[in-house]
This record gives C-alpha cells, sequence and structure tokens, in this order.
C-alpha cells in the first residue's frame, strides 16, 4: 500500500462523472489515500449530461452514479477553506462546466493550486473546465502560474458545439471560455485536436483535454507521484 496522499478540489455546481471518478477509484485502487473538497463543503453536484447511457453504456453509468451516490469521500467532503493543500501530495482539479461558476473562482482553490505548483513536492492534476483556474492563478509576486506553461485543456472548439449564440449552455451564461482565458494568462495552450487523448506534463503541473483523457491523467499522476497503478 502506498502512503501517498491526494486532495480532490470538486465543483459544487456538477462535475463531469468521468473526470472525477476515473481518477478517484485509480489513485484509490493503487493505494493512494483521497480527501474530497468542495467549495462549501456540501457534497458535489454530478452534471446529469455526464451520465448519458448512449456515450458511455448502461453499466458504466450505473457505475458512476452508484460511487457519486455512495462514496463516503464524495458524500461528505471538507471545505476548501479547512483544508491545507501542503499536507497532500497531489492536488487534483476534475472538470465539467461546473468549476467555470465556483472552483475556479475559489480563491481557497487557487491557493490550492498555487501551494502545490510553487512547493517542492507537490504535483496538480487539472481536467478539462477545471483548467481555466490557470486563467486566474497567480504566483506569490503576482505573474499567472500558467505563464510559459505548457497546457492542455477544453477548447474553445468543442465549446462553440455546446453554447448558444449568446454563449448560454441550458440557459445558464458561461462567463468565459477556458482556453481564451489560459492564453491570454500566457499559457502555451494545445488540445492535440487530432488525438484520441490529450495530456500535457510541464515540470509539476499535469492537464488534461476532457473526459476521454481521464484515465490517462489519473495514470501519468501516479507516474510522476512514484506510485504504481493496479493492473
Amino acid at each position: 500500500m502506498s502512503d501517498t496522499t491526494a486532495l480532490f478540489v470538486v465543483s459544487e455546481e456538477g462535475y463531469w462523472a468521468e473526470e472525477c471518478i476515473e481518477p478517484l477509484t485509480t489513485l484509490g485502487a493503487a493505494g493512494v489515500d483521497v480527501t474530497v473538497a468542495t467549495p462549501s463543503g456540501a457534497p458535489p453536484v454530478v452534471d446529469e449530461r455526464s451520465l448519458d447511457p448512449d456515450d458511455l453504456g448502461e453499466e458504466t453509468v450505473e457505475r458512476y452514479r452508484e460511487i457519486h451516490e455512495t462514496d463516503d469521500r464524495l458524500r461528505d467532503p471538507e471545505p476548501i477553506a479547512a483544508v491545507e493543500a501542503a499536507d497532500y501530495d497531489a492536488v487534483v482539479f476534475p472538470g465539467g462546466h461546473g468549476t467555470v461558476w465556483d472552483v475556479n473562482q475559489d480563491r481557497h482553490a487557487r491557493s490550492a493550486l498555487r501551494e502545490t505548483v510553487a512547493g517542492d513536492d507537490g504535483v496538480a492534476l487539472v481536467v478539462c473546465h477545471a483548467v481555466g483556474i490557470l486563467g486566474f492563478a497567480r504566483t506569490d509576486d503576482g505573474a499567472f502560474l500558467v505563464n510559459g506553461r505548457n497546457v492542455t485543456g477544453f477548447p474553445n472548439e468543442w465549446e462553440e458545439g455546446i453554447v448558444d449564440d449568446l454563449d448560454r449552455i441550458e440557459g445558464r451564461k458561461l462567463p468565459y471560455w477556458v482556453e481564451d482565458e489560459v492564453v491570454a494568462a500566457g499559457g502555451n495552450f494545445d488540445a492535440d485536436l487530432d488525438s484520441d487523448t490529450s495530456v500535457t506534463v510541464d515540470g509539476d503541473l499535469v492537464t488534461a483535454r476532457g473526459p476521454e483523457s481521464s484515465s490517462e491523467a489519473a495514470e501519468t499522476l501516479l507516474s510522476e507521484l512514484g506510485v504504481a497503478a493496479t493492473a
């Protein structure tokens, strides 16, 4: 068993099931001790669009839903303000449009990312829409944390097929697009749209494009932590 620890910062506005549960179960199976935190400490909400049996199959949807409803870590999270990122070997930010409205805008979430990337030992994994936090997180000297770093994330090309002409998704206004904010903050953004998956490692920052990259991202994180994945 590993004595490695990881903190998951999960949206209360709607996390994408695969992007949270695949890393959660992959790390757990490898013996990583996982703690879940949300902005207020309330249980995270799963985006129902991420539980479509036409996309995932009935069996996978049932498994994701059962984990969402019964996993004690997801059902009884910590408030982000009550945890210290420095106490964990890794901090994971699962994606989903919900992160645009809460996690990415949360000062304690940004602090957790900054402390992890600035520290000597920590590794951060940021997935899909959660990559938008890189457009706002700054280092202690005020520079954008992502400036000059290579990252992947949810691309504008995909967002165009989701929001309407007024940038609304299911009637709710999307305040910003991930790629735009990351590029504006100086990040070298490449979603690698010609590949089935896209995971980028730049030092102690690991980023992943979207749902289909979640498993690879989790395995990459384990490798960065020096933890053997379970076959």
